[in-house]
């Protein structure tokens, strides 16, 4: 904790919310058939089909997303990166921002009730968690929702304190964060120069003959191949155990994500009393400031970072893509407002809307799709070009879009929420 902050939060513990005072439900925001607030099922819905925009490179790659460590994002192709550009980060950045606006909508609907909060909101998070665990080992390296479960226990011990306690806990936290990548950052630029700058010294060397040109840049090669060639997709019992046995190498990621999403979390439900998802004056000049910010700001600074090389890959990943996650967030909730119910777009919107309604099942269930058509124990298409990755990625979309709308014609939740649901009220009777 600095030394600087102020007295009254200077203690180390998160103050207790038992009780917290009654708040106004959100205001005039338009909702769909089932009394939801539409712009927040759409915005989901494009979340979740946006996050495996970003994930599906990890699948495509071969070896799987237990190779794509060796390298990352890191690749020679334009279009590529280019496509890779066009998600990463910002669409998991829209995602956390709509889980800390749900966050403060069962906050209110918990203090309207007269139950205490964060109180029954403890096991949701750890049913959450275990659910988060069983993704990480049975199917992808890089779950979320472990990460999630985590920063909404810290965040729903503030969601509900007053605006100068929540500003000063998520300064700090933010700032610790911000100062942690720019260090990072900083070692990694370090890092990338000295290599490039050994590689240009021994190139020199190596002249044209047989000399480090030929054997030595065959040999670092593959060196750096080794530890990718040495991970197979052709067994899903042998993805299992290395998840399993290289825990701390794939969940050291929750070392970002948990800070972040902690901020994130809060931003999202400070929004919503903010008047973002009314359909007012306050609320209009508020999501077009937030649009201005986002995307005028935080879109050309995405594309620096993106082509700034791999030593800016943690800056590009997490610190602008919230940014421009507020612009998309401000932006699409406004233009669903908009949109009139028999438009052309009436149709996609409705499978875009029904996604978001079931999105913890959308988000395992296009992982798990994604695990079956690329890898090899699976159909085995990892390693095309970039359009096929692309075609890849809109047949799991247009999958999870008819599917849903039919899901939600006979049961009123995902498949996932329903077993959440019934968890959660078996653990209170």
């Amino acid at each position: 904790m600095p030394a600087n902050q102020p007295s009254s939060t200077a203690t180390p513990t998160i103050p207790s919310v038992a009780s917290a005072p009654p708040v106004a439900p959100v205001a005039s925001a338009p909702t769909g058939a089932t009394g939801r607030i539409l712009a927040l099922d759409v915005l989901r819905g494009i979340a979740i089909l946006g996050t495996l925009a970003s994930n599906i490179w990890l699948f495509s790659t071969p070896g799987g997303p237990a190779a794509w460590l060796s390298d990352g994002f890191a690749t020679d192709d334009p279009v590529r990166t280019v496509l890779q550009a066009l998600s990463n980060g910002k669409f998991l950045a829209l995602l956390t921002l709509l889980f800390g606006v749900g966050l403060e909508l069962q906050y209110r609907s918990m203090v309207r009730r007269g139950l205490p909060w964060p109180g029954r909101y403890v096991l949701r998070a750890a049913i959450l968690f275990v659910e988060g665990l069983l993704h990480y080992v049975l199917v992808f390296e890089f779950d979320v929702l472990m990460g999630y479960a985590i920063a909404s226990l810290l965040a729903a011990h503030l969601v509900g304190r007053s605006d100068r306690v929540v500003r000063v806990w998520g300064g700090v936290v933010a700032g610790v964060y911000v100062a942690a990548i720019v260090a990072l950052t900083a070692l990694l630029v370090g890092t990338s120069d000295a290599q490039a700058g050994d590689a240009q010294a021994g190139g020199g060397q190596g002249g044209g003959g047989q000399g480090g040109d030929g054997q030595g840049g065959q040999g670092a090669t593959a060196a750096a191949g080794d530890g990718a060639a040495s991970l197979s997709t052709a067994s899903w019992l042998d993805q299992v155990v290395v998840r399993l046995t290289h825990m701390d190498v794939f969940r050291i990621e929750l070392l970002l994500i948990v800070p972040s999403a902690t901020v994130l979390f809060l931003v999202g439900s400070r929004l919503v009393r903010a008047g973002m998802f009314s359909m007012t004056a306050e609320g209009a000049r508020l999501r077009r400031r937030l649009a201005w910010i986002g995307l005028g700001a935080g879109v050309p600074l995405n594309a620096l970072t993106t082509w700034a090389g791999p030593g800016w890959v943690l800056v590009d990943r997490y610190l602008v893509p919230p940014l421009v996650a507020l612009g998309i967030l401000a932006l699409g909730t406004t233009l669903v407002a908009r949109l009139r119910p028999g438009s052309s777009l009436s149709l996609p919107r409705r499978g875009v809307e029904a996604v978001g309604r079931t999105a913890l099942s959308c988000y395992v269930l296009q992982n798990v799709l994604a695990s079956v058509i690329c890898f090899d124990w699976g159909l085995g298409l990892a390693g095309g070009d970039p359009w096929q990755v692309v075609l890849i990625w809109a047949a799991i979309s247009l999958t999870l879009m008819v599917a849903a709308p039919l899901w939600l014609r006979r049961w009123p939740r995902g498949p996932i929420e329903l077993v959440m649901h019934r968890v959660y009220d078996a653990g209170h009777r």
